[in-house]
């Protein structure tokens, strides 16, 4: 069962992610992401947006695999900076592990 924390986003931006809600997930950044891996990063902005922390540590290995290559930045319509929210979401799972 996924635990929603409505407060996650916010909790983010210590991280250096204030974008995310940004994203209205009209999967552009999926579409020229060159990993074409199960709509990342599109999915991984979602988790956020939904407060979803726990599905974003289960998956973290995931955050690994992006090129940073500026792809879904340079196509995002609204902005939302999907490189930098991964970014951050590594920022945010490598805090998690040095707790655990």
């Amino acid at each position: 069962m996924t635990l929603v924390n409505p407060n996650f986003a916010k909790e983010l931006e210590r991280f250096g992610e204030d974008t995310a809600l940004e994203c209205f997930n009209c999967g552009t950044c999926a579409a020229i992401c060159p990993l074409i891996y199960e709509h990342f990063p599109r999915r991984m902005i979602r988790y956020i947006q939904l407060g979803a922390k726990d599905r974003i540590l289960e998956n973290a290995q995931e955050l690994w695999r992006c090129l940073h290559c500026g792809l879904c930045t340079q196509t995002c319509p609204r902005e939302a900076d999907p490189g930098e929210v991964i970014l951050s979401l590594k920022r945010f799972v490598v805090d998690n592990w040095r707790r655990s």
